[in-house]
């Protein structure tokens, strides 16, 4: 028997140390993740944010809609995070901001989210504010 243990145990010490020590980093990253709120390959990529200031607000409305809705506030700011060779190209009009009013209706005063659309390797993270009162014409 204890010829048995000391087999199980000594035999290929090395080896089991080896895949003791990598089974504690990977539990100590993905708890590290867990706390931080992030993935483990975020923390590993140069990701950087930007924000950009005194977007316009575009509105979205069906094409058999001849009311004339407006936004207020008329500008957001969004902050977009990427690869910082790739946030080096972005533009203020490579970013659209929009907020979808088809099918409302048209006397309702009410907010809307705000939608963001970004080029490609680009996220948004962030617009302030997250919503826009939409302002819909007077009744006739």
């Amino acid at each position: 028997m204890i010829r048995f243990l000391r087999t199980v145990f000594f035999d290929d010490i090395a080896l089991k140390l080896f895949s003791l020590g990598l089974a504690v980093l990977t539990w100590v990253t993905v708890w590290l993740a867990i706390q931080k709120e992030v993935s483990p390959t975020t923390a590993l990529s140069a990701l950087k944010e930007k924000t950009f200031v005194n977007l316009p607000v575009s509105v979205l409305s069906s094409a058999g809609d001849v009311h004339s809705f407006r936004v207020d506030p008329k500008e957001v700011q969004v902050t977009v995070q990427g690869d910082s060779r790739v946030l080096a190209t972005v533009r203020t009009r490579d970013i659209r901001v929009l907020v979808d009013l088809t099918g409302i209706d048209p006397f309702g005063g009410m907010r809307r989210k705000i939608e963001v659309s970004t080029p490609p390797g680009v996220t948004h993270v962030r617009v302030i504010p997250e919503d826009v009162l939409v302002i819909s014409p007077t009744r006739p």
